[in-house]
């Protein structure tokens, strides 16, 4: 099954390989990973996909809690969560599939941010299924390209202000 992890790290130098050594050195896989400041730029928050059963995220969850550089560690799989990604997929197209390309960018609310004369590049942004739903109707067309973002995941509402008070951080 697959797990959201939301990790708050401290943002200083080799924060980010003390995980990715970890996962490596324990055995565990990381299906994707995304991190970034949060609106505390000493603090950034990585989100990590990684599937196992209970026992193999508990050992995820506990490994991570070691790490020097973390502050707080969250298994988002279970809570209420808004979860996005994006995705840039260059599709090629002939004179009677342009327009329903582009129809299908419509259709997932995508942007096209790059054409010339072969090739349509859209950028799609939103839940993980989404993506894979634009990826599926695309594919027939020959997708020459594509790049993921990863998930990036919050709490829903009024549920981030309880994870705020958990961390020792005062502004967060």
């Amino acid at each position: 099954m697959k797990h959201i992890i939301s990790v708050l790290l401290e943002n200083r130098y080799g924060a980010f390989n003390r995980v990715a050594t970890m996962f490596s050195g324990k055995g565990f896989n990381i299906q994707s990973i995304s991190i970034g400041e949060t609106e505390m730029p000493e603090v950034s928050r990585m989100t990590l996909v990684t599937s196992g059963d209970d026992k193999i995220i508990e050992q995820v969850v506990k490994q991570l809690n070691r790490l020097i550089d973390t502050i707080k560690v969250i298994d988002l799989t279970q809570t209420p969560t808004v979860i996005r990604e994006l995705a840039m997929i260059t599709v090629f197209y002939q004179k009677g599939t342009r327009s329903e390309i582009l129809n299908v960018g419509d259709i997932f609310r995508g942007n096209v941010v790059d054409i010339n004369n072969k090739t349509i590049t859209l950028e799609i942004t939103g839940p993980p299924d989404k993506i894979d739903a634009a990826i599926n109707v695309l594919a027939p067309y020959g997708i020459k390209e594509l790049a993921r973002s990863g998930a990036v995941a919050l709490k829903r509402g009024e549920q981030t202000k309880d994870f705020k008070k958990q961390t020792n951080y005062s502004q967060l």
